[in-house]
């Protein structure tokens, strides 16, 4: 039986465009980021939130999976 792949492992095997969420850690505590997998190279990963690119260090990553696309927004009522 294999193992599954580490989160670090899954982000360098995951494709560009790939819609994940990724927590990492920080000085104090941890954080979350949703958003579509840019690039991921040996030592960072770069996921595009609705905010901002946000470049995470693969040593800091605690945790990763692919998740389904975003929902379609509603439209106000009128």
């Amino acid at each position: 039986m294999s193992q599954p792949p580490t989160p670090a492992g899954f982000l360098s095997a995951a494709e560009p465009g790939t819609r994940v969420v990724v927590r990492y850690r920080l000085e104090h505590g941890f954080t979350d980021a949703l958003g579509h997998l840019v690039m991921c190279d040996g030592g960072a990963c770069t996921v595009r939130t609705r905010q901002a690119d946000v470049v995470i260090r693969l040593a800091d990553v605690v945790a990763a999976k692919e998740v389904p696309p975003a929902p379609q927004r509603r439209r106000p009522a009128q």
